[in-house]
Formats: structure tokens, sequence, C-alpha cells
């Protein structure tokens, strides 16, 4: 008979309880901290991509820019200027406030609305049969054709351009809330109403967790639509607001200053849109997007 060493009778000893836990603790430990170092890495690579490609922008903007007529284009150091000197003289808030205001209403209203409208017409037939195609044919018709007839109708002040913003982002909202309730697994449905939940306990455990990927990316929709129609409604009415302070500085020549509302714009539906992100991980964290998106 081989004489066993001790090495080997230590390794054929079950392991302790506490000991296994311990172990497990600490892989689970290691493996948070390397997916979060990956994550970092991940990071700063999009970080250092993003400004690497901004830079190459304004580089070769200010180059070919540099060699235009300034009347017909400008370059990035002259909209800096620009910028400068109407934050500085406060022209450029006296613009964009009222062109905020009309935003946050506008957007409030149709989102509200717009969800709201949704889920009804998905989950009740008559709803959805008496209703959807107006829907249809609203979505149809596009919306700048009805800008006159809310203008003719209402006028030319704040609640005219809330109410053409509204009809801008109201739709993506209707539409996607609508497709996300009825692509919820009937199945699930069918299990809910064999255990005879409550219509409140479908909505809030089944239909409406079903349906916030579509109504995320609705908002998204409506988020850049809204912003189109904010602008749209400054240019139709050309009294106030970030679009007129746009037709103002075209029609002096300053293409500089016009730029700068230009930019801002541009800023603010990256902010906007990194705000909806954020709040798709709070609400909805299995349907945020991927890093790096």
């Amino acid at each position: 008979m081989t004489m066993t060493s001790a090495a080997e009778l230590h390794d054929e000893m079950p392991e302790d309880p506490a000991t296994a836990e311990r172990n497990v603790l600490g892989d689970k430990a290691r493996a948070q901290q390397v997916a979060a170092a990956r994550r970092r890495r991940r990071q700063r690579q999009i970080v250092a991509v993003r400004l690497a490609s901004l830079t190459i922008v304004l580089v070769a903007w200010q180059v070919f820019g540099g060699n235009i007529n300034p009347v017909l284009f400008t370059t990035p150091l002259a909209v800096a200027k620009a910028a400068r000197e109407m934050i500085a003289s406060g022209e450029l808030w006296t613009y964009l406030w009222p062109s905020l205001v009309v935003l946050f209403y506008g957007m409030s209203l149709a989102i509200v609305c717009g969800t709201l409208l949704g889920l009804l017409l998905a989950r009740f037939w008559v709803l959805d049969i008496a209703l959807g195609v107006y829907v249809t044919f609203l979505y149809s018709t596009p919306s700048i054709a009805l800008v006159p007839l809310i203008v003719l109708w209402v006028g030319f002040d704040t609640l005219s351009k809330t109410l053409i913003l509204f009809f801008f982002a109201f739709f993506p909202m209707v539409i996607n809330t609508y497709q996300g309730v009825k692509n919820v697994d009937a199945k699930l449905l069918e299990v809910g109403q064999a255990f005879r939940c409550s219509e409140w306990q479908l909505w809030s455990n089944i239909v409406l967790p079903g349906a916030l990927p579509f109504i995320i990316t609705g908002l998204r929709l409506a988020v850049g639509r809204g912003l189109i129609g904010m602008v749209f409604a400054d240019l139709y009415t050309a009294i106030s607001g970030i679009g007129y302070l746009i037709v103002r500085s075209a029609s002096t020549y300053r293409v500089d200053k016009m730029f700068v509302p230009i930019v801002v714009l541009g800023l603010l539906g990256v902010t906007l849109t990194g705000l909806v992100r954020l709040l798709e991980r709070r609400i909805a964290p299995w349907t945020a997007v991927r890093e790096g998106d």
C-alpha cells in the first residue's frame, strides 16, 4: 500500500462551510472589481474618442471656414467670440428664456397626454377603433400645415408656440406607447388574469414595465421633434425666442451671431437626450442602453 502525503489528505478533506462562503464572497468581490475596472477603461476610451473627434471637427471647421467669405460662413473662434459678447450683454438669455418656457410647457403636455392616450388606445379596443383613425390622420398630416391654423385661432403669443411644439412632440409619444402596450406578451396578461389580478395590478406589474422601452424611445423622439417645433414656432411667429434670434442675425449678415443659437440648440438637444438616458437608467434599468451607444 502506498503512503498518502499530508497535502493529498488535506485536499481530500471537505471544505469548511464558513471557508467556502468566504471564498465565494472573495470571488464575487474580485469579479466586481474587474467589471468596474473594465467599465472605467471603457469610459476613458469613449471620452478620448469623443474629444479627438471634436478636435478634428473644430480644426477642420476653422481651417476651411477661414477661407470663406465671413458674410457666408464663419469659424469656431468667431462663434466663441460672438457667444461671449452675447452672454455678457444678456442678449442670448433674453431670447433663449422664452423658448425654454415654451419647450417646458409643450413637452410636459405632450408627454403626459401622449402617454395616457397611447396606453388607453392600446388597452381598450373600443377607444382604439373610435379614436385611432384620428390619430393616424393627424400624424399623417405634416405638423407644419397646422401652424397657420393654430396662429389664426390663438395668435402669436406663448400659447400658440406651446401648441405648435405640442403637435410636433405629441405623436411620437402616442404611437410608441401604443406599440409598447401592444407588444406586451399576451401570455403574461393571461397568467395575470388567471390569478385574478385587478386591472391596476395588470397595469403596474405587467403592462407598464413591458411598455417602458417603447415609451422611452418615444420620449427620445419627442425631444428631437419638440426642439424642431420650438424653433419653427419662433421662425413662423418671428416675434421672440431663439428662432427669432437666428432670423434677425441672418438678416443682418452676422453669421457668427447666427451660429451661436444654433450651437446652443445642439447642446440643448444633447443635454436633454442625456437626461432621458439617466431617467431610463433610474426607472427602467433593464432597458438602459449599453455603454458606448
